[in-house]
């Protein structure tokens, strides 16, 4: 157990939830530009498609009066445009955490630069 609380009082654990949330949040985000903002346009150079409505109807559904005895078949489909834009909505985020990475790196080597050339500044002597 107080290895559990060790682990707890650490910072990281903190860190690690925040970075999580904020995560969660992001996705949601990159879900809205590319289903909302992104596809329609393309969907209008491309024909007027909807992707996410593109899908391969397998075995198409009956409605409840065609099936007779008040039973309803649901249709079988395989939702390719959905899948389209999933992987859109991941290419984006990747690119995102890519750049991130790449400023974050630029910062360390230039903060590790900086210290490599700033003179050293002797101890002053003791009593």
């Amino acid at each position: 157990m107080n290895e559990f609380k060790k682990f707890i009082s650490k910072g990281n654990v903190i860190d690690m939830a925040v970075g999580l949330i904020m995560a969660l949040y992001f996705g949601a985000i990159i879900k809205s530009l590319v289903n909302d903002i992104l596809m329609p346009p393309i969907g209008i150079l491309l024909g007027g498609v909807d992707f996410s409505n593109l899908k391969l109807v397998i075995k198409p559904g009956i409605a409840e009066s065609m099936a007779g005895a008040g039973d309803e078949v649901a249709e079988v489909a395989i939702g390719y445009g959905i899948f389209i834009n999933t992987i859109v909505t991941f290419l984006i985020v990747s690119f995102a955490i890519f750049m991130v990475i790449k400023v974050y790196n630029k910062m360390k080597e230039k903060m590790e630069k900086q210290e490599a050339e700033a003179p050293v500044v002797p101890a002053p002597p003791s009593k």
